[in-house]
């Protein structure tokens, strides 16, 4: 008999400590999930757009400048591939577009651009990654002030669009060239 209160005393306290760390456990589960939410905007502002081109280092910074050439530039290095915008106002394209959305109307917005190409190599043949980078700030009244706004991507993806076009335009050219030349040889 001692035996068997002995039993029942030790599974009752067996009993206790797995409620007591099956509580911890879950308590621990749903405020590591509920953490991400604060997170998530850091997690998603480093999703920068990026691309990888199958194009010479050269080729892929003629072709980035070529389609930047429409925005004022205050930095540009090709050695270390870095091309950065002075600030642009979009305060006009903000108010525009959430027009009819729930969100009131800013004060002011401005945009920089940041792009970079890197040098790399994939097997033999050289490759070249572009990334473009928004920094968007808006100022919904002067007392707040400017405050940092996460880029919806529209801007980054078009603009890799654009110079991939500008690249793809640019290796036709080549292949027609060396086409024309090899005629020309050929009837010479």
């Amino acid at each position: 008999m001692l035996k068997q209160i002995y039993y029942l005393i030790l599974n009752k306290k067996l009993y206790k400590r797995s409620l007591n760390i099956l509580f911890i456990s879950f308590t621990l589960t749903l405020s590591s999930c509920g953490s991400y939410q604060q997170f998530q905007h850091i997690a998603e502002e480093f999703e920068i757009p990026s691309k990888l081109f199958k194009s010479t280092y050269n080729q892929s910074w003629q072709a980035v400048l070529q389609v930047m050439q429409k925005y004022d530039l205050a930095l540009q290095n090709q050695e270390a591939g870095v091309i950065k915008t002075r600030w642009i106002d979009n305060t006009l394209q903000l108010n525009f577009s959430d027009s009819f959305g729930s969100r009131d109307s800013v004060k002011a917005a401005r945009f920089k651009l940041i792009v970079n190409v890197v040098k790399g190599f994939s097997g033999n043949r050289e490759v070249s990654k572009i990334t473009v980078f928004k920094r968007q700030m808006v100022e919904q009244d002067f007392l707040q002030g400017w405050k940092v706004e996460r880029s919806d991507g529209i801007l980054e993806k078009s603009l890799l669009y654009r110079i991939e076009r500008v690249i793809t335009i640019d290796n036709q050219l080549k292949k027609i060239e060396e086409k024309k030349s090899k005629e020309l040889e050929e009837n010479f």
